[in-house]
Formats: structure tokens, C-alpha cells, sequence
């Protein structure tokens, strides 16, 4: 049984789950994840325990009211995207590693299109989820980020949450017709610009 600070723990005891708990909190997840991401966000909590093949009973001994089952599957997705930066660079360069993980946050901005409705709901109440979410994206960011510029492939005088910004204020717009192509081309302007040197390091004068 995983003890760990991260494991799943139980909404009721606080204590850290047993196998089988664990594997009826997985598949709730999974078919509420299911459920939201095709836009399924009237789908009553009854029809995602049914699909999860567990009782409503069970669903709230997980998740004590739908907008915690709604937190919970964004905090896993954001965990799997954030947990692609280490891998990323144990098998690309760090330019390229860079560019598949913005690539990624795209599909990520895609993904959360069925969720729209009840991530905005969250966010007008200033759920904590979303303040975690936001510092573990700039953390991997910046460590794609340093490794790029140690490489010697991007400037290093950019902010890693700065850059976080600019793909924000890409991805906010994911409603919009052609959206998904157009997100793709202002990523490589963005990288383009990181391959530059800053003005600063251009004026400073030669050793």
C-alpha cells in the first residue's frame, strides 16, 4: 500500500487507500473524465458510477460532492501533462522536449473544451485546484525551459511564468472556430522568439 504524501487518500479517514478502493477511485475518475471530456456535464453522478461499475455509495465515500469528483479529474490531467517534462527530456533535446510539451498543453487546452462549463464554475470560486495546477505548469515549463538554455538552444533571459502567459492567453481562447491550427502556429512564433537573443544581450558590449 503507497503511504506517500501523494497517494489517494480516503475523503472520510484521510488515510491513504487500499488496493481496491483505490481501484474503484481510478475507474470513477476514469468514466467522470470520460463523461466531462466529451461534454457530458449534465451526466448525473448515478450514470458515471454505473459506468464505473461501482454504487453511488461508493462515489461519494470518494468524492463528497460533484464539484470534488470535477477537481479531481483536472488534477489528473494536469498531473499527466506536467509528468511529461522529465520524459520529454530523458528522450528528445531540450529544444525539441520544449516544443512537444507546449504541443501537448495545447491537447491538454482541447481536452478541457467538454469541461469548459464546470472549470469556469471552479474557477469563479477560486479553487485552490486551479492555483496548484497553474504553479506545477510554470515549474515544468521552467524546467524544460533551463534545460533548453543550458543547452545553449533558447535565450535565458525570459521568465518561465511569463512564458506560461503568453500560451495562457492562447489556450483561453479555445472556443473558437480553427482554434486548434491557429494555437499551433503562434507556439512556433513563441519558440521562434526564444531562439533570438534579448536586446540587452545584443547591446552588451563584446569582452
Amino acid at each position: 500500500m503507497d503511504t506517500s504524501e501523494s497517494a489517494p487518500r480516503s475523503a472520510a479517514s484521510g488515510r491513504p487507500l487500499r488496493a481496491h478502493a483505490l481501484r474503484n477511485r481510478n475507474a470513477l475518475l476514469a468514466a467522470a473524465r470520460e463523461a466531462f471530456t466529451a461534454g457530458e456535464m449534465d451526466v448525473r453522478i448515478e450514470e458515471i458510477a454505473r459506468r464505473a461499475g461501482v454504487g453511488v455509495g461508493t462515489l461519494y465515500r470518494h468524492f463528497e460532492t460533484r464539484e470534488a469528483l470535477i477537481e479531481a479529474v483536472y488534477r489528473g490531467r494536469v498531473d499527466d501533462l506536467c509528468a511529461m517534462a522529465p520524459h520529454l527530456l530523458a528522450t528528445l533535446p531540450p529544444y525539441e522536449a520544449l516544443r512537444a510539451f507546449l504541443e501537448q498543453l495545447i491537447a491538454h487546452a482541447v481536452e478541457s473544451r467538454g469541461m469548459a462549463v464546470a472549470l469556469q464554475t471552479l474557477m469563479d470560486g477560486r479553487s485552490a485546484v486551479f492555483a496548484q495546477a497553474r504553479t506545477d505548469m510554470v515549474e515544468a515549463i521552467a524546467t524544460l525551459m533551463a534545460a533548453a538554455a543550458k543547452a545553449g538552444a533558447i535565450r535565458a533571459d525570459i521568465a518561465p511564468h511569463t512564458f506560461f502567459l503568453a500560451m495562457g492567453g492562447i489556450c483561453a481562447s479555445h472556443d473558437q472556430p480553427g482554434w486548434e491550427s491557429e494555437a499551433h502556429t503562434v507556439v512556433r512564433l513563441l519558440l521562434d522568439g526564444l531562439r533570438h537573443t534579448g536586446a540587452e544581450e545584443v547591446s552588451r558590449p563584446p569582452k
